[in-house]
C-alpha cells in the first residue's frame, strides 16, 4: 500500500556552529534539495574520533526532502560541510500528513 510518505525522506546532519547550521539549511532550501530544514540546538554529541572519545556542542539539522533527492542532498552536504566526515543519515518517511508530504515532494522536485 502506497502512502504520501513513500516518496519522502528525512535527512539528519550536525555541525559545530549556529552560523554553519544556518548556512547549510539555507543552502539546501535555496538549491531545492530540501523543502524545510529545522535547526535544533545546541545539542551535546558524544563520539569517538581519531582514537579519542569527545563530547562536543553541535547543532542538528533535520531536512525534509523527496526520497529521490537524498543522494544529491548527501553529496551537497559532503561538499559544503566543514567536517571531514559529516554525519548524513537518511530515514524514509512511512507516513504522515498527506498534504505536507506532497508539499515536500513538490518543493524538492522543482526543475526535475
Amino acid at each position: 500500500m502506497s502512502t504520501p510518505g513513500d516518496a519522502t525522506a528525512v535527512v539528519v546532519t550536525t555541525t559545530d556552529s549556529d552560523d554553519e547550521a544556518e548556512r547549510l539549511a539555507r543552502g539546501l532550501v535555496e538549491a531545492g534539495l530540501a523543502a524545510c530544514v529545522q535547526i535544533v540546538g545546541p545539542v551535546r554529541s558524544a563520539f569517538r574520533w581519531e582514537g579519542s572519545v569527545s563530547v562536543e556542542t553541535e547543532w542538528q539539522l533535520v531536512a525534509k526532502t523527496a526520497a529521490g533527492r537524498v543522494e544529491e542532498l548527501t553529496a551537497w552536504i559532503a561538499a559544503e560541510h566543514s567536517y571531514d566526515v559529516p554525519e548524513v543519515i537518511a530515514v524514509p518517511v512511512t507516513g504522515g500528513h498527506g498534504p505536507y508530504l506532497r508539499w515536500v515532494t513538490e518543493e524538492t522536485r522543482r526543475g526535475d
